[in-house]
């Protein structure tokens, strides 16, 4: 980490706040305003490497393997943000997605000190995990030096595990330790250095989108209805009533029925619907379709 702090563009000043400090109320939301909508052409211009992100953590799913995020400070609460929301919203097991931030749990409500320096802290991590080849890691790191992300991508590399450096520099550290690199160049933030603004902003919208992406690939949607919800309290429940009605057209008492009929699996309870089965003989058809309702509707059809 020999590189100049001040000269990383995550570091640099933003010529449009640099009277921030005097400006109103109105100016200064103006101001972030007006650099967040740059966020979003930043993100455009690394499709192609979300992609392929995308396309590592896909196969390791099929092949059994997990996602994991990791990072330190905003970037790995990030992370840990991403994972938890994936079981309610596509019955995942916990195992599946998750995130690790540098200090431990308790470092997602208390910054810990001193841990994102340890490169050895993020092999540890992974280790205790039980980190194989099957496994996508992905490292957060804004500024792209993150010694804690660097260990971590190092090791999960050596044991053939797919990796992904995910920054806001170009030719960032972390970008060489990894099968992938993500380089989103947000420019100068608003107040200098406050990489949970534009470079959170940007990293949060990624993070959506490869968790999302790798999700309908594997078949957790139906259109762009999310059918794999985890019906665990009574507004999931009528979301997932909602979900089966607009498939199936069916009237609430009847979706209500078939959903308690199904356990509560909103996939089972429309296969059951349209093509007229039990839950057993349902389940049966959306195992030969791999998890896919429209394939498993059109099983029947044929």
């Amino acid at each position: 980490m020999e590189e100049k702090l001040e000269l990383l563009t995550t570091e640099s000043r933003n010529e449009h706040s640099m009277q921030i400090d005097t400006a109103n109320p109105m100016d200064i939301l103006r101001i972030m305003n007006e650099q967040d909508q740059l966020v979003a052409l930043a993100v455009k211009e690394v499709l192609p490497d979300v992609e392929a992100a995308v396309q590592f953590v896909f196969e390791s799913f099929q092949n059994g393997g997990r996602l994991i995020y990791l990072g330190a400070g905003t970037s790995g609460r990030l992370g840990v943000l991403d994972a938890v929301e994936c079981p309610p919203t596509f019955s995942t097991d916990p195992e599946m997605v998750q995130g690790i931030i540098a200090g431990g749990e308790g470092a997602f409500l208390k910054a810990v000190e001193g841990a994102e320096d340890d490169p050895e802290l993020g092999v540890s991590n992974l280790k205790a995990l039980g980190l194989t080849k099957n496994d996508t890691v992905i490292g957060i790191a804004a500024s792209g030096r993150t010694p804690y992300v660097i260990g971590a991508l190092r090791y999960a590399r050596s044991i053939g595990a797919k990796t992904v450096a995910l920054s806001c520099n170009k030719n960032a550290a972390i970008s060489q330790e990894a099968d992938q690199s993500i380089e989103v160049i947000v420019g100068p933030e608003v107040l200098t250095g406050s990489t949970r603004l534009k470079s959170g902003t940007a990293h949060k919208m990624i993070l959506n989108m490869i968790s999302t992406s790798s999700m309908i690939l594997l078949g957790k949607a139906y259109e762009n209805l999310m059918v794999d919800v985890h019906v665990s309290n009574q507004k999931l429940k009528e979301r997932a009533i909602g979900i089966i009605r607009k498939i199936t057209g069916v009237s609430y008492d009847m979706a209500l029925e078939t959903l308690e009929q199904a356990d509560l699996q909103v996939k089972t309870a429309i296969v059951m619907i349209k093509t007229n089965t039990t839950k057993q003989e349902a389940e049966q058809l959306l195992a030969k379709a791999n998890g896919y309702v429209k394939r498993a509707i059109q099983i029947v059809k044929k």
